[in-house]
């Protein structure tokens, strides 16, 4: 069962949250001005279920998101993950098309997406803003469909490189998640992740200090290696 926000809940004062390198374009928003509030969720602990009303619009204020979905297999696909400044939830439906949940201890804010679309029918740079949302989850989507053609090596490379980006900008960084939920994003063994990034560490192109601490050794091979 889901933790989804109650009217009680709806009732607290949310908390500014936080920018930085991991904003995304459209992060700006600022739902608690529309009525928005926090929730805490631990970690592994789930947001909303696939096929579940999209009562509401959410927006990580600390920690990461995923969300993902469960194939007729029974394996699960990750579809994306979502990090401090971004907005997840909107969908185009009236019902989630997949689950979400909290990859580590995390603080999120929410609003009813009747509230926020009614705000972007009287306000145009709302309007703008859920736009550019609904741009970017679109090329989020597509940018995955392409990544899963990849070789193992190249699929690695281009989330290296992304995560980079999104979360400090720098050459070192923290990855919020665990290798299983790589490999589920990644379309990958658990094994296969473990593998290549060992072989990109012997070949001097990244350095793992620790398990989830990378350091991008020499950014101009990743980069090759994405292609």
């Amino acid at each position: 069962m889901s933790n989804r926000p109650s009217e009680a809940n709806t009732a607290r004062t949310a908390p500014q949250s936080r920018t930085g390198a991991a904003q995304t374009q459209a992060a700006g928003m600022n739902l608690s001005e529309l009525g928005g509030a926090t929730m805490p969720f631990e970690r592994n602990a789930e947001i909303y279920g696939e096929g579940e009303p999209a009562e509401y619009v959410y927006k990580v204020v600390t920690g990461a998101v995923r969300t993902y979905r469960v194939l007729s297999d029974g394996r699960r696909q990750v579809s994306a993950f979502y990090l401090p400044g971004d907005v997840f939830g909107l969908e185009l439906g009236e019902d989630h098309a997949g689950s979400a949940e909290a990859v580590v201890n995390s603080k999120v804010l929410f609003v009813r997406r009747n509230v926020l679309m009614q705000a972007s029918q009287r306000n145009g740079d709302i309007a703008r803003e859920l736009l550019a949302i609904t741009a970017q989850e679109l090329r989020r989507a597509q940018n995955h469909t392409l990544l899963l053609i990849k070789s193992a090596q190249e699929r690695v490379a281009a989330f290296l490189l992304e995560m980079g980006q999104r979360l400090s900008g720098a050459a070192a960084f923290e990855l919020p998640m665990s290798r299983q939920d790589i490999a589920d994003y990644l379309g990958l063994t658990i094994e296969t992740v473990s593998r290549t990034l060992t072989q990109l560490e012997d070949n001097a192109t990244i350095k793992l200090v620790a398990s989830r601490r990378v350091v991008v050794s020499n950014p101009s091979a990743l980069n090759r290696l994405n292609g």
